[in-house]
């Protein structure tokens, strides 16, 4: 086993956690991002307000199902 293999068998347990926390983190900004948009910008991607304010809500920890793991 190499050091650079070995080092990152180490690091797997503690790397995913942060991975999914930054995943985490990233949805939230968007949701946020995408409770500021106006009803045209809303309207351009295809979404209501009260579909991107529903969206707003959700807790950071519900990621999409394409994202979670």
């Amino acid at each position: 086993m190499t050091v650079h293999s070995r080092t990152n068998t180490l690091l797997r347990p503690v790397i995913r956690p942060v991975a999914s926390l930054r995943e985490m983190l990233a949805v939230r900004r968007q949701r946020l991002t995408l409770r500021e948009l106006d009803d045209r910008a809303l309207a351009d991607i295809g979404l209501t307000r009260q579909a991107a304010l529903t969206e707003a809500r959700r807790p950071f920890w519900d990621l999409p199902a394409c994202i979670s793991r």
